[in-house]
């Protein structure tokens, strides 16, 4: 279908690691159901005020704000231990009090998605028209694998143009795919390439991912935020809440791929404006509200 010059390189390769970033942050490659839980607004809770103040709070103070976020007291409780569960927090009893704590493991994770989410969209990224195209295939009946290869694949931001076809625009990605199907025992191969004489760059993109729905997604996030409350530290989780998804969804498609009026970086900057105006009230919300719930004679 697509007329590519090859520059170069192939492996073999067989099994792969779990990029726990992404799916741990609760977010969903086609942005749908399931990044509204509870348990995926507490995260951002956690990431937007309890990781940079200090790494804990107060029962209270996550309870007040989810309220805010209409989430009701039982589930966000039952969204603490569920997380204190899987390691990511600890809780210390002071008087009838509880403080939650991050653990080494929600501290990278948290500050990992933080740089990522706050970063996104900011800059357009340099592209020297090369992809990295991979050819790989499953058997149908180790359908295991084949999920696991997809899922891994589409959330380093590969694309499909055909049945075992993956491409990605950005050649630093290839040592993700090779490590995801090495873990994965899967035989592959890698090229980096550039469209030839028949086809070109924004036709490939339009095949490997879903401009349009990632085009509405932009606009509905744009919509959103045209409205704000009178509450800074719940609009501020919000609008995180709703921005974080979008490193998972868009791979950063270079814009020469892109049309001309592409919404992603209006959005981009809409995030940015809105968060530096909002930051200061939540912040000091969260103080205020931190300071409180705190038992007589804490420090």
């Amino acid at each position: 279908m697509y007329d590519v010059r090859i520059d170069t390189r192939q492996s073999s390769v067989e099994h792969a690691s779990s990029h726990g970033l992404t799916p741990g942050l609760g977010a969903r490659r086609d942005g749908s159901a399931g990044v509204d839980t509870s348990r995926a607004l507490l995260i951002t809770v956690l990431g937007e005020y309890v990781l940079p103040q200090g790494g804990s709070a107060w029962t209270q103070t996550l309870v007040a704000l989810m309220e805010r976020l209409g989430v009701r007291d039982k589930s966000t409780r039952q969204a603490l231990s569920r997380l204190e569960e899987r390691g990511w927090l600890e809780r210390q009893r002071i008087g009838r009090q509880t403080r939650w704590s991050l653990t080494g493991i929600s501290i990278a994770l948290l500050t990992a998605g933080a740089a990522r989410i706050y970063t996104f969209g900011q800059e357009p990224r340099a592209w020297d028209g090369r992809w990295v195209v991979l050819l790989a295939s499953v058997p149908e009946r180790d359908r295991s694998s084949r999920y696991r290869m997809g899922q891994g694949l589409g959330w380093a931001g590969f694309g499909s143009i055909g049945q075992g076809v993956w491409v990605s625009p950005w050649l630093d990605q290839e040592s993700v795919a090779v490590d995801l199907l090495t873990n994965l025992r899967v035989e592959a191969t890698t090229f980096r390439a550039e469209v030839g004489s028949l086809g070109s760059g924004p036709e490939v993109a339009s095949v490997a991912w879903n401009l349009p729905g990632l085009r509405q997604h932009y606009s509905d996030f744009l919509n959103l935020t045209t409205e704000q409350s009178t509450n800074a530290a719940a609009d501020l989780a919000l609008l995180v809440h709703r921005w974080r998804r979008f490193p998972f969804l868009d791979p950063e498609i270079p814009v020469q791929l892109l049309a001309d009026d592409w919404p992603g970086t209006r959005a981009a900057c809409r995030f940015s404006e809105l968060r530096e105006e909002l930051l200061a009230g939540a912040l000091h919300w969260w103080q205020e509200s931190e300071g409180a719930n705190a038992p007589a004679g804490w420090e």
